[in-house]
């Protein structure tokens, strides 16, 4: 019977770890290694004052070309010895090639290295002193973020587990350095990640701070729009439901957004945060979807002259609106649901000489590959779709405006159409393509701002609107109150003007 690759890494890995807890030996340490593996077993008492492990005073191996070390506090056998006080084994097993953690992310190791510890047959977590990983290399890091991750077992269909950064922050002490500081034993990496420059770190609080008041205001503004929509007792039209379905998605959106980090903790179930992940991105293609939609019903309403019947329209666009994100999210989640899980975003800080990446975590797109495709890909083509059509709508209003001569008074009610119409179509997304280089600093403010109000700039679209149909439809009570007036001051038996007769 053959096995599966993840089942022959399994049962490798465990069965290495049993042979090394009950090997026999004298003294208080022995090491073991191969080309690629490198083991090392300490007996240790309930006296253990801590250990510091530096690769420079073990044997070398011909595959670790790079330096490595671990520290493990003093508090390490504390439990142990509190409810079953005897003799204790450590081991350590280094890994100089990552043929044993297959992964469903396409992400690379630095050196290739993978660093474990184990005591006894405990699982070892929740420190209150941190365990430290480092990990030396000499190849240059721009252009991308590292972050210091374990291997989690039994989050992966397809693979025997799946590189997590819970329970550990990334520290850069120097160039040529990563420090890992972790709360539990496990096996340890850097994960090496093609990424745009990380968030400068005293931009974080102001950023985050916009974010929460931002998608804050947002939700009380679709929530209010929404609440004002079912309160009115007239009949709506297609175009006021499908901007009641745009306000429904954005409101998702800012709902699982601000859930996110909350999520995103390390005593939080993984599964918890997959499913909040999922959701997010859910809410994020079907926002873009609706505003899609938006842009072709405006081509629809303006590009046609003559009325345009399509049978059950709405139906129609809602199963597209919020069809094609669900099936796109389900079948991402039957094909590969480590997608979705803990992210990390890179927080870059200096202080004096060092450099330190301080990852802050959320439930988001884990894939590289699929955040490229059905994040950044889908969006774009959103923007760019929504951009030409907002180029067209300005293109024909001028036209139409430069045909009927229409005087200068209408400027600021023009101003305030195109303003509402860019907001409409959701173009401020297109800000996320300029994050790199002189244009990181603003893309990060105004993009930020744009659109965790996005919510509340709608709300006031929605407004303008409602106003100016009111106006209109008061304007056209006061023509028709004129006309009843003049008919009823005419002579008997006189014929109206021609205009009022074809009325």
């Amino acid at each position: 019977m053959l096995l599966a690759p993840k089942q022959l890494s399994f049962r490798f890995i465990h069965g290495l770890e049993c042979r090394l807890l009950n090997a026999s030996f004298k003294g208080y340490n022995l090491t073991l290694q191969t080309s690629t593996i490198q083991s090392l077993i300490f007996k240790l008492g309930c006296d253990f004052a801590g250990l510091s492990l530096n690769s420079a005073a073990l044997e070398p191996t011909p595959q670790a070309r790079a330096p490595h070390a671990m520290q493990f506090p003093a508090e390490l056998t504390r439990e142990t010895c509190r409810t079953r006080p005897r003799d204790l084994r450590l081991i350590c097993i280094y890994f100089f090639t990552d043929r044993y953690f297959q992964n469903d992310i396409n992400t690379s190791l630095l050196n290739n290295y993978v660093l474990g510890a184990q005591l006894g047959h405990r699982h070892v977590n929740n420190l209150t002193e941190m365990i430290n990983i480092s990990f030396w290399h000499n190849q240059s890091l721009e252009g991308y973020s590292v972050t210091c991750v374990f291997w989690k077992e039994g989050a992966s269909k397809h693979h025997w587990g799946v590189w997590s950064p819970e329970g550990c922050r990334t520290e850069q002490p120097s160039p040529s350095q990563v420090l890992c500081r972790c709360n539990h034993l496990s096996y340890f990496a850097v994960l090496m990640q093609i990424s745009p420059a990380p968030v400068p770190a005293e931009l974080l609080a102001p950023l985050t701070y916009i974010s929460v008041v931002g998608c804050s205001i947002s939700v009380m503004a679709s929530l209010l729009t929404i609440l004002l929509h079912f309160l009115a007792r007239k009949q709506s039209d297609c175009i006021t439901h499908i901007h009641m379905n745009l306000h429904a998605s954005v409101l998702l959106l800012n709902v699982t957004f601000l859930l996110s980090p909350t999520l995103a903790v390390p005593n939080m179930p993984g599964s918890a945060c997959t499913a909040l992940a999922a959701i997010l991105h859910y809410a994020l293609l079907s926002c873009f979807t609706w505003m899609a939609i938006e842009g072709f019903n405006l081509y629809l309403l303006l590009g046609r002259v003559y009325n345009v019947y399509i049978r059950r329209y709405m139906l129609k666009l809602c199963a597209v609106g919020w069809g094609v994100p669900a099936f796109l999210v389900l079948l991402l989640l039957a094909i590969k649901s480590s997608a979705y899980g803990h992210h990390a975003v890179p927080v870059f800080a200096s202080q004096g000489n060092s450099t330190g990446f301080q990852n802050v975590s959320m439930c988001w797109v884990r894939s590289p590959e699929v955040h490229s495709i059905l994040v950044m890909g889908y969006g774009g083509l959103t923007s760019l779709f929504n951009l030409v059509v907002l180029a067209w709508v300005l293109w024909t209003l001028h036209r139409l405006k430069a045909r009927e001569k229409v005087p200068g008074t209408r400027a600021c009610r023009d101003t305030v159409t195109v303003l509402g119409l860019t907001v409409l179509l959701g173009t401020t997304w297109a800000l996320a393509f300029f994050s790199f280089g002189v244009f990181l600093l603003p893309q990060l403010f105004l993009f930020t701002i744009f659109n965790s109000l996005y919510g509340f700039f709608l709300f006031l679209w929605f407004c303008s609107q409602r106003c100016r149909s009111e106006a209109e439809v008061e304007a056209k009570m006061e023509a028709l109150s004129s006309s009843q007036i003049m008919q009823s001051s005419e002579p008997p038996g006189s014929e109206p003007p021609a205009s009022l007769a074809a009325c």
